[in-house]
């Protein structure tokens, strides 16, 4: 008798103590959306998945490598629907690239519009006329989803939200995104406001190539600080990088359109996969489709390198460059996602090469690799490693001599 009242003690002390833990991320100030039920993620974080095609309770979703874009699960992929806030992903890939440009740094101030301090949803309450930094405002993106600092960065590198659209959407052509429409910065829904769960993994993909964001994304909490000196307290609205070890981002998404979204993303085994899920009933469902796409995916496939970035593949002739011969390399790791049951394959590849001069930087894109295998052709960008300098008119007077010695050069005559 005295073990039963004990257990119902015990029972009646835990059960608010979980409750309360349940509901902790309702005290986030900045957001519309937010986590809870961190018991349910962690049962289902330890769920062995089972072999084979798995179900989603989602409408759609994808699992793709993150390098070569192969689909490795797929459900409804195509059909287009509203994306809410995974919009800011290519909010955020346009940014990391104008930050990469030098067009911006992080230490930049803008200045708020009443346009963004106007925002709704979720948000870090920006002031207009006050100024935020690049770094404060992408911080609150990629944390705290705030729309109001998506809609700053917008004004920022655009000139007007619509400006930066009209980016958006031209960058989603170029990606192969073609089922994808955007109207805003943000992912309020609006009308004609809209993309694909394949197409959105293609945009995370690109995005995930900045590796620097996932220092943000994968952030599970943080303080920012206002110009008026108050702070504000982001937790993020993935849960998952707090209760699935390895998920490094990359953003959720919420509307009563959208239902419940997320776009995922995690290495394991030198692999990086990106998931989506698109209009789930509930969160629950959002966070256990994602887990599963990622455990299938992992435990069925496994990343095979061909050729290694750090090899040099050869030289290109530069002429008017002072060493004239130069050592390219692949910009990234040749590979291939291949299921478990493939231990090997068959390929071959081609190397084409482009006219360029002097001067070039490190980076500079001077050909491509061509991998064919399985009635598949794919590209990769050939780069130089080091500065490359035009030569002056004496060295090339030198060089001139050489050839001429040489028989390189047909003189004028003979």
């Amino acid at each position: 008798m005295k073990k039963i009242i004990l257990s119902l003690l015990l029972v009646m002390f835990i059960i608010p103590t979980l409750s309360g833990l349940e509901t902790e991320s309702e005290n986030i100030p900045v957001e519309q959306e937010t986590e809870s039920n961190n018991q349910n993620i962690t049962e289902t974080e330890n769920k062995e998945v089972e072999e084979g095609p798995i179900t989603l309770k989602s409408k759609s979703g994808i699992v793709i490598d993150a390098s070569s874009k192969k689909i490795l699960f797929e459900k409804n992929s195509n059909e287009e629907l509203a994306p809410a806030s995974m919009t800011k992903i290519m909010t955020m890939l346009l940014i990391m690239e104008e930050i990469e440009k030098g067009n911006i740094s992080l230490e930049d101030q803008v200045t708020i519009s009443a346009h963004a301090a106007d925002m709704g949803g979720s948000q870090i309450y920006l002031e207009a006329g006050k100024t935020a930094s690049v770094k404060e405002l992408l911080t609150s993106i990629g944390i705290g989803s705030a729309n109001d600092s998506a809609v700053a960065m917008a004004e920022k590198i655009g000139g007007t939200e619509e400006n930066f659209v009209a980016l958006m959407n031209k960058r989603a052509k170029e990606l192969g995104a073609n089922n994808t429409h955007f109207v805003n910065a943000h992912g309020l829904d609006a009308e004609g406001h809209y993309s694909t769960a394949h197409d959105m993994a293609l945009i995370a993909a690109e995005l995930v190539k900045h590796e620097s964001i996932l220092d943000i994304t994968g952030t599970y909490e943080t303080t920012i600080t206002h110009q008026n000196g108050k702070s504000i307290w982001l937790v993020n609205t993935n849960s998952l990088i707090r209760f699935y070890k390895g998920l490094d981002g990359l953003k959720t998404g919420f509307t009563e359109k959208a239902g419940y979204c997320l776009t995922g993303t995690m290495e394991r085994n030198d692999m990086r996969l990106i998931t989506v899920v698109m209009n789930a009933e509930i969160k629950e469902d959002r966070n256990t489709d994602t887990i599963n796409m990622m455990e299938y995916a992992f435990s069925q496939f496994y990343k095979n390198t061909l050729i290694e970035k750090e090899k040099s593949i050869g030289t290109i002739f530069i002429d008017n460059s002072k060493s004239r011969e130069v050592k390219y390399y692949l910009k990234d790791d040749v590979s291939v996602i291949l299921d478990k049951t493939t231990k090997d394959i068959k390929y071959k590849y081609d190397i084409e090469l482009f006219e360029v001069k002097a001067p070039l930087k490190s980076g500079d894109k001077v050909g491509k690799l061509i991998l064919k295998y399985d009635d598949k052709e794919i590209e990769y960008d050939l780069i130089v490693k080091e500065n490359v300098v035009e030569s002056s008119y004496f060295h090339r007077m030198i060089n001139y001599l050489k050839d001429l010695i040489s028989g390189n050069v047909n003189v004028i005559g003979n």
